[in-house]
């Protein structure tokens, strides 16, 4: 949901700074594109050279390879702009491994959509009895926020925001959402409702009725 630029970057250009960031990340795109008249050499010398034994075309420059041979990969080096929430909803959990440090300082947060990462949270966000009686949370929603993701680790790294309540139950599955996608679903401040007819009950007029077109 992010907008990223995906290129082959080399650690080392980040010693030149920030300020060059641009030209390496346009210069590493060019890179990656391959010549079609290249391709296109590589379509006539490896189609004389192959045979019924061969499993592939045996050329050490990767560039002519024909495109069924290539694998493309990127790296994302930076992101340009944080449009997610960075909001989930989901379920926490101990840690397999009881017997590390990590064990005594975090809890795993296990997000309803697949597409977020499984988040490491602090054990003093969770509930007090949440270590001795973990089953008593299995089915609780939670909101997550997730706030950094080193590049050595497998897992984000988080704060819980609030428990929701038991999955499966309309309030507090409504309530993940609005908050995954950040709507603000808060009461309306008295600025607001005093635009409203403060004359309760409020009806329509009949000659207000004349001009709508009704669709109840």
């Amino acid at each position: 949901p992010d907008v990223i630029i995906e290129a082959q970057f080399d650690d080392n250009d980040a010693e030149h700074g920030q300020d060059h960031l641009q030209d390496t990340l346009t210069d590493d795109i060019k890179k990656l594109c391959l010549d079609t008249g290249e391709k296109g050499k590589a379509a006539g010398v490896t189609g004389v050279n192959r045979t019924k034994q061969d499993d592939g075309p045996k050329v050490n420059d990767p560039r002519l390879l024909l495109d069924e041979f290539l694998q493309r990969t990127a790296k994302v080096v930076y992101i340009l702009e944080k449009k997610h929430s960075r909001a989930a909803t989901g379920f926490i959990k101990l840690l397999a491994d009881r017997n590390s440090e990590l064990f005594k300082r975090c809890a795993m947060f296990s997000p309803v959509d697949h597409r977020v990462p499984r988040v490491y949270v602090p054990l003093a966000d969770c509930p007090p009895d949440f270590v001795t009686k973990p089953e008593t949370y299995s089915q609780m929603l939670f909101i997550c926020r997730i706030m950094d993701w080193k590049e050595d680790s497998n897992f984000a790294s988080g704060q819980l925001c609030k428990s929701l309540g038991q999955a499966g139950e309309i309030e507090p599955e409504s309530e993940g959402i609005l908050t995954e996608y950040g709507v603000d679903f808060s009461d309306f401040s008295p600025e607001v409702l005093e635009c409203l007819p403060q004359n309760l009950p409020w009806v329509i007029s009949p000659e207000e009725l004349a001009k709508r077109r009704d669709l109840r």
